[in-house]
């Protein structure tokens, strides 16, 4: 039998110095101590130990050269979490802030993400503290070749298949598979969120936000309400943030904030126009991290150094980065009378920040449910790759709607309350977990 915090001291002490880790695997263990506990065969098993120990981990250096002809030296890294139900898959990142204990905590919630989707995916993360904002476009170049040149000797079309994540879009996976095919002299689709024209699927780039609607659509539909003219924030500006504020505006919803590390944007007409959307990726792209020109572009009111959540809104979508949303911000949004929290970034909220909302029985989304929409639509490009065909934007949509819907159904079914309250978090965490932990027995690990 497990207690919970006899396990999560020795997990510290396995693991120390990596808060964001620990914070993914206590909410993880915390749903799920109750179910290993009642299946002995997962106690003899030892899935608990197993389930939080990464496969492999793999680290190594990268070396290029900047625009004075310096020589500049990163860290790279490729974390294979988990591959029960499939090659390892997950993001890329490339941020100052990258750590191996960061990378190991998004890999580790992406187990649980690709089992929620029903696709045969295994959970990994990778990435690098290379920053490519205020870096030319022959800098990222050079960086991702050099970083390719090493990650291409641990992946592969049926071993582990990377995407993009922040500081990784469509002008690195193009520099990365370019370099991948040079070493390998093969077409493979051993990335995903490829340039439509050469292995990509329609609306990934879109996917992860349009799919975080989808999810909080069935939140809505669960209890009784529309997202008809609800007042949304949204955090960021990206490729997340963007896609969620085209869908929430399709949706029926007025998106009123937008959000950088330089503050954020007061919309009060709503971030709900073709130009306003073109805006976002022009900023996205513009290699910078600040979202105050857009005020100016559309008489918006810009705010800085504060976040969006002090802004009275019905639905809250934090889409920047994990640990975004705080105690303090969550209860501002309560106050001002939030109806929906939904993490559209990975553990875009703090453990405590989501413990109040929990308490205060506000229905709350958690990241591995509601923003599998994008690994979900990186799944469907491997298929296509696989069977060299491109599906419609139709097509696509479709199917990743059913996959949202399907998340959805399975939190309920794992998440419903004696009380009747739908705790999504629970929910999802049994329902990923129990997929998981089922395969590795089969298995004979």
């Amino acid at each position: 039998m497990y207690r919970l915090d006899e396990f999560m001291a020795d997990l510290e002490r396995k693991n120390p110095a990596e808060p964001e880790f620990i914070q993914a695997a206590r909410e993880v263990v915390e749903s799920i101590i109750d179910v290993v506990n009642d299946n002995p065969a997962y106690v003899h098993a030892k899935i608990l130990e197993r389930i939080t120990e990464p496969d492999r981990v793999y680290s190594f250096k990268v070396e290029w050269e900047d625009d004075n002809g310096d020589v500049q030296v990163n860290r790279g890294y490729r974390v294979q979490f988990n591959n029960a139900l499939g090659p390892y898959k997950g993001g890329l990142r490339f941020h100052a802030s990258v750590t191996l204990g960061s990378l190991k905590f998004l890999g580790f919630e992406q187990t649980f993400k690709n089992s929620l989707t029903t696709l045969p995916l295994g959970g990994g993360k990778g990435g690098s503290d290379f920053n490519p904002r205020g870096k030319s476009d022959n800098e990222i170049l050079r960086f991702c070749r050099s970083f390719m040149t090493e990650l291409q000797k641990y992946i592969g079309p049926n071993t582990d298949v990377p995407a993009g994540d922040i500081g990784v879009g469509a002008r690195e996976i193009g520099y990365l598979y370019g370099q991948y095919k040079r070493l390998q002299a093969e077409n493979t689709g051993v990335l995903t969120g490829k340039g439509r024209s050469w292995g990509g699927s329609l609306i990934r780039p879109e996917a992860t936000g349009f799919g975080s609607m989808y999810f909080a659509e069935e939140m809505v539909k669960a209890h009784g309400d529309t997202f008809e003219g609800k007042r949304v924030a949204i955090s960021g500006f990206g490729n997340v943030a963007w896609g969620a504020a085209m869908k929430a505006s399709m949706l029926g919803a007025k998106v009123v904030t937008i959000s950088g590390p330089d503050g954020y944007i007061l919309d009060e007409e709503g971030v709900n126009t073709p130009e306003k959307w073109a805006y976002m990726v022009a900023l996205r792209n513009s290699n910078n991290d600040v979202v105050a020109p857009y005020a100016k572009r559309f008489n918006a009111k810009f705010i800085p150094n504060r976040k969006p959540w002090e802004v009275k809104v019905d639905m809250a979508f934090p889409c920047a980065i994990q640990n975004e949303l705080n105690l303090d911000d969550a209860k501002t949004l309560v106050a001002n009378g939030v109806k929906y929290v939904v993490e559209t970034s990975n553990m875009g909220c703090t453990a405590d920040a989501v413990t109040f909302i929990l308490n205060q029985k506000i229905p709350f989304g958690p990241g591995k449910a509601a923003n599998a929409g994008g690994v979900a639509v990186s799944g469907l490009e491997m298929s296509q790759n696989a069977m060299k065909l491109s599906w419609s934007e139709e097509e696509v949509d479709a199917k990743l709607h059913t996959i949202m819907k399907s998340i959805h159904s399975s939190c309920i079914e794992h998440g419903t309350e004696s009380d009747g309250y739908i705790n999504y978090v629970r929910g999802a965490n049994i329902a990923g977990f129990k997929k998981v932990a089922d395969a590795m027995l089969d298995l004979g690990y």
